[in-house]
């Protein structure tokens, strides 16, 4: 074990295997994130050489939900957020961004992994005046992560449902019904925001073929179309729905780097 292995252990429950690749410690490790482990970086190097790009496509991801949420905790003047599928906490995460143009917004986190659950509590730490929480509960089971977020949420206003690059993990013949659950679930007024990555670079699909061979939660890329569909019946946010980068840039990112990455994001409004 390297030092970082061993800082990175420290409190994680025994049943967690460090020896095998996780999803969630690779993402972290492509973000530049310190928990993960070698077998994560093993994976995640592997990954690179069929896809070189796919650092800057997770950074991609991740300037996207800053920017939606920075959106929707400002214009919108949304101050509760649901987000499904937290992942590793980084750098910017939801309560970060939220927090920081409203102190008072409350952000409820959904993770199965007990990995996630094992860092969640130290790591994602909100203002005094608002409130961040975490539901240990599985996104397949929509009407539970409803019943347990009407314990923590005001589902009178609306919401912000956050879903950043996890669908593909959940079978495709599932996704449309357990976003329409969620979805439907929230009062008027309420956001949907979303990206996954698409099905249009024959790169990254050959890169995911091979990591889902052994990966312990595989992940596939769909149609543009596919998820363009899941935001049928809101209203679209300008400029619709577009690559990551291409959703309202700023600064450095209009126009700089690789504007059409493999990836489509938007955020809807429930009428």
């Amino acid at each position: 074990m390297t030092d970082n292995d061993t800082a990175a252990a420290g409190g994680l429950p025994a049943s967690i295997d460090t020896s095998v690749p996780h999803s969630a410690r690779v993402w972290n490790y492509w973000l530049g994130g310190k928990d993960n482990y070698a077998a994560d970086r093993e994976a995640g190097e592997q990954f690179r050489e069929t896809w070189p790009q796919v650092a800057t496509f997770a950074r991609q991801g991740r300037g996207f939900l800053k920017r939606a949420v920075t959106y929707l905790a400002t214009e919108a003047g949304i101050r509760q957020f649901l987000d499904l599928g937290t992942g590793m906490p980084t750098a910017e995460n939801t309560h970060e961004v939220a927090q920081a143009h409203a102190p008072d917004a409350r952000i409820v986190y959904v993770d199965n992994d007990p990995l996630v659950l094992a860092h969640a509590h130290a790591l994602l730490v909100g203002t005094p005046e608002g409130r961040t929480d975490y539901i240990h509960a599985d996104i397949r089971e929509p009407e539970a992560v409803i019943a347990m977020a009407r314990e923590r949420l005001d589902f009178e206003r609306p919401i912000a449902l956050i879903l950043m690059g996890v669908l593909g993990h959940v079978a495709a013949d599932r996704v449309p019904g357990i976003v329409r659950t969620l979805v439907d679930a929230l009062p008027s007024g309420s956001h949907l925001a979303l990206w996954d990555g698409t099905d249009t670079d024959a790169d990254v699909l050959a890169a995911l073929e091979e990591y889902n061979q052994s990966a312990p939660l595989p992940y596939r890329h769909r149609a543009p179309e596919w998820i363009a569909a899941l935001f049928d019946g809101l209203e679209i946010v300008e400029p619709g729905l577009v690559p990551c980068p291409r959703w309202r840039p700023s600064g450095l990112e209009a126009g700089a780097g690789w504007s059409n990455p493999p990836s489509l994001a938007g955020v809807g409004r429930k009428p």
